[in-house]
């Protein structure tokens, strides 16, 4: 059975993404790759994902009143705790980004003009990738509420393709944060790398997000990126890890050929051929024995 890597962090812009695609990159065509981060998705830039499966994706309810049918009596609008249904040119409307999907002005309704219909919030898709692999993918909509239950379902393709294939490892970039898409990232992780950097919002946010995988019961490792910028951070850092037990897996140092590789849409491993290629290829194998 594949074993379930989910790198995520505190924060955004730690090099996480470019991280988990080094990973993708040196494993080649034995992993499975999920991006989770559909709030904010940018794997597809270094993995050349082909889109060869695209399917819509549905989730919550929204709120369609038949104005033909409509009495105009504003029960529904009394009921609304969200004040989602204005009266606007003479008529009840129902306001798509207030409304919640509940049903309650349905209920309400004496004529039965009001009905729920299913959202369609995003895409998502599984892509034949440059690593010769399989990647799962999705993009939540704009404004879109549901990341979560979209971070399920590429977990799930995910899974299966894995389960049906023989694949060794199942590397899973996830959203930053601590809210619901990064739980969703977590169910079902074997071993969860946390990515920081060496700053006071950097080890705040390690903090907050470890919390939550210790929560989970989850092993992890922390990666520090960029250690050389605050030095005196970076020994915050890795105080905070040795009094969780939490593996430091490595130092990454600050290098412009990271910005040169996302540039030339690669990524550090394929680019650099010397210290940073060394560095990321020697954790990947790290953290294989630390999961084997």
């Amino acid at each position: 059975m594949a074993k379930e890597i989910v790198i995520i962090s505190g924060k955004g812009g730690t090099g996480k993404t470019s991280i988990t695609a080094s990973f993708a990159v040196l494993e080649k065509d034995k992993a499975v790759i999920a991006d989770c981060d559909v709030d904010a998705a940018d794997m597809h830039l270094l993995m050349k994902p082909d889109f060869a499966k695209s399917e819509d994706f549905y989730s919550g309810e929204l709120a369609v009143i038949n104005q033909e049918a409509c009495i105009k009596c504003g029960k529904c609008a009394d009921v609304c705790r969200f004040d989602a249904i204005p009266f606007t040119d003479s008529k009840y409307v129902v306001d798509d980004l207030s409304c919640e999907g509940c049903g309650y002005c349905a209920r309400v309704c004496p004529t039965d003009a009001i009905t729920n219909i299913s959202q369609n919030v995003g895409e998502w898709y599984i892509s034949d990738i440059k690593t010769g692999s399989k990647m799962v993918h999705a993009k939540l909509a704009i404004g879109a509420d549901n990341s979560g239950k979209l971070v399920a379902q590429v977990k799930n393709e995910a899974k299966r393709i894995a389960e049906e294939g023989s694949y060794d490892f199942i590397i899973v970039d996830g959203s930053p944060g601590v809210g619901c898409p990064v739980v969703s990232s977590l169910s079902g992780a074997n071993y969860v790398v946390l990515v920081t950097e060496p700053t006071v919002s950097g080890l705040h946010d390690l903090k907050r997000v470890y919390e939550l995988v210790h929560k989970f019961n989850l092993k992890a490792g922390c990666i520090i990126n960029k250690y050389d910028l605050n030095e005196d951070m970076t020994s915050k850092i890795k105080d905070f890890l040795e009094k969780e037990n939490i593996n430091h897996l490595a130092d990454v140092p600050y290098r412009k050929e990271f910005i040169e590789a996302i540039t030339n849409g690669q990524t550090i491993v394929e680019y650099d051929k010397g210290e940073l290629k060394e560095i990321i290829t020697n954790t990947w194998n790290k953290l294989k024995n630390i999961i084997n």
